[in-house]
Formats: structure tokens, sequence, C-alpha cells
């Protein structure tokens, strides 16, 4: 048993491909036993852990920080709005995933050549006036946009082909809430199994050289401003898709949905999982979903009121940001493997 599974995870390509069919068989196990709310939770994992995956590979390996990725959720999110109220058939969705991120992808390349020739803080600048500039956009083009009201994603039909399957398979019948949970989390398995296969190629290498020294990578032949743009649309293609999930799981795509909050999300959930780590993007994104309702009803059992609930909730998390920051720095995922890798140096 051991030799097999040595056999299969030989290769770095092969062990993201075991990695994403056990998450595949978790994954259907976990939302055929949970409640249409939780599934409801599960897909809001899914869309931010898809944009902080893409955010961890632009910041952590290429080194460009980014405060702006909000703005690429919300291309990705009108794009999937307009297409879907064009066409609501299940069928179509990949249709929409597709162009959503193509079109996040073409943005990221137009960001990324500014940002190549930014370093440091007029970078993080440059992307935070992005994240407010966006939004903005939906205002001054409101016959097509929805303005501040937004546009309604009407939600998309579940193929009837696929219902019988999944009902043959898991017995089970395919609900509207539960169809986008399963896309979600398909496509969230997806782009962690191709970033994980570029974070370990030639071209994930070359990031981390121009992140690690930008005169040394020059002096071995790497193109500094081909690998930043690259790593930039990589980055911006990875949070249309999860704008794109979002707007069919909220029903709306709206510039409130949007804001500056989103993308300071987004890092958050980079810098607790740890910089340059997929597992901590999802790790962060998990906690950064969960931990706001749970101090909410643990507010609401302490006697507060409901506005004293909610305002708890974002600074119990603030609080846990500062203090995984001061306690450990890699994030959680990276700390972990700091002590994992010293306690097998001390044997």
């Amino acid at each position: 048993m051991n030799a097999t599974l040595t056999r299969l995870a030989a290769t770095p390509v092969r062990r993201h491909f075991l990695c994403a069919v056990i998450g595949l068989v978790v994954i259907v196990l976990a939302l055929e036993s949970l409640s249409t709310f939780r599934q409801s939770q599960l897909t809001s994992v899914a869309y931010l852990a898809i944009a902080a995956g893409g955010l961890t590979v632009l910041t952590g390996l290429s080194g460009q920080l980014s405060l702006g990725h909000g703005a690429f959720m919300a291309v990705g999110a009108y794009t999937a709005a307009l297409m879907l109220r064009a066409n609501d058939s299940g069928w179509s969705v990949p249709l929409v995933l597709l162009a959503a991120i193509v079109i996040s992808a073409v943005v990221g390349v137009v960001v990324g050549v500014a940002a190549a020739r930014l370093h440091g803080p007029y970078l993080a600048g440059a992307t935070l006036a992005l994240a407010v500039a966006v939004p903005g956009l939906a205002l001054y083009f409101s016959d097509y946009l929805g303005g501040e009201q937004g546009l309604v994603v009407p939600a998309p039909e579940v193929p009837q082909l696929i219902d019988d399957m999944m009902f043959f398979v898991t017995g089970n019948e395919l609900s509207g809430t539960k169809f986008v949970a399963y896309v979600s989390w398909i496509l969230l398995v997806l782009v962690f199994f191709l970033l994980a296969n570029v974070s370990s190629s030639r071209i994930g290498r070359r990031w981390r050289a121009v992140r690690d020294d930008e005169v040394a990578a020059e002096l071995s032949g790497i193109d500094l401003g081909r690998a930043r743009i690259l790593a930039f649309v990589v980055s911006a293609a990875c949070a249309g898709a999860g704008g794109a999930v979002l707007a069919m799981s909220a029903r709306i795509a709206a510039p409130s949905g949007f804001t500056l909050t989103l993308s300071l999300t987004l890092l958050s959930a980079v810098v607790i999982g740890g910089l340059g780590t997929l597992s901590g993007a999802l790790i962060g994104a998990l906690l950064l979903t969960y931990i706001p309702p749970v101090v909410t009803n643990l507010g609401l059992d302490l006697g507060l009121s409901s506005l004293q609930s909610a305002e708890l909730a974002p600074l119990v998390t603030g609080i846990f940001t500062v203090l995984v920051i001061l306690f450990a720095p890699l994030g959680l995922v990276g700390t972990y493997r700091k002590l994992r890798t010293t306690r097998k140096g001390m044997k």
C-alpha cells in the first residue's frame, strides 16, 4: 500500500493530482451531509479561497503587494452577471466562468504592465486606487451595470442530466444552492491544482528568484517585467473566477459588494494562512468566513444586542489577525512548517 502511494506521488504533478482527487471525494461527502445554509457558507469559503490563492501566488511568490484584488473580483462578478442574465442555463456556467477568467486576465495585463514599473508602497497605492475606482464604474455606466442597486443575477438552472447523475451517485437531488456549491469547490480544486503545478514549475522558480533578488534574477537572464506581469495576470484571473462564483452565490453584483473591505479581507486571509501557501489561503478563507458568525452568535448568547454582536465580529477578527502577525509572522501554515522543519533538524 505504501509503495503504491509512493509511486502515485512520485512527482509534484502526481502528488497534486492525488490531492485533487481526495479533495473532490471530501467535497462530495461534505456537501451531501450539510444543510442548505452550510452549503452556502462553504461556497463563500470557496470563492474567497480562489481569489486568495491567486493573491498568495502574486504576493508570496513574486513579491508584489496588491491591495486591490477586490476590483478583479468585481470584473469577474459583473461579467458573470451580464452573461447569466442573457442565458441562465446551467450548461452555460463553464462558459460564464471562462469568460470571467479571460476578461479579468486581460484587465490584469493592463494593470500588470503598470505594476511592473512600480515597487513596494507605490504598487500598493496604485492597486488601492484601483480597488476604490473600479466599483465606481458601475455608477458611471448605470444603464448597463445597474448603478448603485447593481445587477440581479438569475440562479443557473441545474441541468437535468447532471441532476440525474448526482442522484444516481449520491441518492440526493441537486438543488440550486448545492449546484453552485459544487461548481465553486470543483473550480477551487481545479484552480489550486493548476496553481500548485505552476508554482513548482520553472515559472514558479522564476517568480521566487525575482522576489528574492532582482539583480541576481536579471543577471541570470530572467525578464523581470515579463515575470511580474505574468504573475499579475494569473492572480487577476483567479480573482475574476472567485468574483464570478460570488455573483452566482449572492445572486447580485453591486458596487457595495466590492469595496476596499473585500480587498483587505483577501489580504488578511493570505497573511493569516501564510504567504505563498495555497493551503494557507484556504485556511485563511475558512477562518474569515466562520469567525464573524461564530462571534456574532456568541455575543447574542452573552446578552449583547444584535448591533453590538455584529460590531464585535470585526473587532475579534482584527485582534486575531494582529495576534497571528505577532506570534506567527509566517502565517499559520508557514509557522507550522518552520516548526516541523526545526524539529526534524533536532532529531
